[in-house]
């Protein structure tokens, strides 16, 4: 008799996108995208929000060959769900199995919805059910464990962003081993040249500082143990060292690696700075990250 296998049980039916991917505050440009691709990154991640018609995916994978594009995430409020099914479908009919939807609330300060936004989440994924997405192709933007449980059961896992190996760690006991998780972290490339780290530490402050006005990222931050005065502005060396890789590229690499060692299955990788800097960034961690 033939064992029947479904997302839920089956560790190789997740998705594939490589150790590590690239985040970035917008699509990158088919070029880029060619040179992240040739350095050996499995996926670009495309956050800020991006429209629910999602027109800058095709011409990323038609310059590609294997890159997979993900969004980082689709912003419920902003962008329809009926409207995010259709440019699904439209993209996995030309290339299938290169994109992977991410959803998530976005930030509820910054919506006028009375509607709370776990349950405006629940009944997104309704529509997308509805649509046909499948599971197997999207991932939800989690933090909380309530969140966290709601990606295990209702999609192929979790996009957890501004976060810690230790909440890696965390989140891999609370979902289990057959759920995807793909954790965001930032970087600053430097020296050692004296001052390059205080330097790092203030264009990471540059960020951070957004979200320490954000309660779900402060709350989150509060369950890893970090104090009241860490995350008050503009946000503690502590607070910031945790969630802004910096120093050399072998450095980075180490502080990438122990998601992996957490329990990561993909870390995304946001390059700080100038937009310059992604490329010749990327190619300083390649060696360093094995790719």
């Amino acid at each position: 008799m033939t064992e029947s296998h479904d997302l839920k049980t089956d560790v190789a039916l997740k998705p594939d996108l490589g150790r590590f991917g690239v985040w970035t505050g917008g699509p990158v440009t088919p070029e880029q995208a060619v040179e992240i691709e040739k350095l050996g990154y499995g996926a670009v991640w495309v956050g800020a929000s991006p429209a629910a018609d999602l027109s800058f995916v095709e011409p990323i994978l038609e310059r590609t060959e294997t890159l997979q594009v993900a969004t980082g995430i689709v912003n419920i409020w902003s962008a329809p769900a009926a409207e995010v099914a259709e440019s699904y479908h439209r993209i996995e009919s030309a290339y299938p199995g290169r994109f992977l939807l991410g959803v998530g609330v976005g930030h509820p300060e910054h919506t006028q919805e009375y509607k709370k936004p776990y349950d405006a989440l629940v009944e997104y994924l309704d529509e997308l059910d509805a649509a046909t997405v499948p599971t197997s192709r999207r991932v939800i933007a989690a933090l909380g464990p309530k969140v966290l449980q709601l990606a295990k059961d209702r999609s192929a896992g979790a996009h957890p962003y501004l976060t810690t190996p230790e909440h890696t760690a965390q989140a891999r006991e609370l979902v289990g081993n057959t759920v995807y998780l793909a954790p965001e972290h930032k970087v600053v490339l430097t020296t050692s040249q004296e001052g390059q780290a205080e330097a790092a530490r203030e264009l990471g402050r540059k960020t951070v500082g957004f979200y320490l006005d954000l309660s779900n990222y402060v709350k989150n931050w509060r369950r890893l143990g970090f104090t009241a005065d860490d995350v008050a502005k503009p946000g503690s060396d502590k607070l910031i060292d945790s969630v802004v890789a910096h120093g050399t590229a072998e450095q980075i690499a180490h502080r990438l690696n122990e998601h992996l060692d957490a329990g990561a299955d993909h870390v995304t990788i946001q390059v700080l700075g100038d937009r310059e800097q992604l490329i010749p960034t990327l190619a300083a961690l390649a060696g360093p990250l094995g790719l």
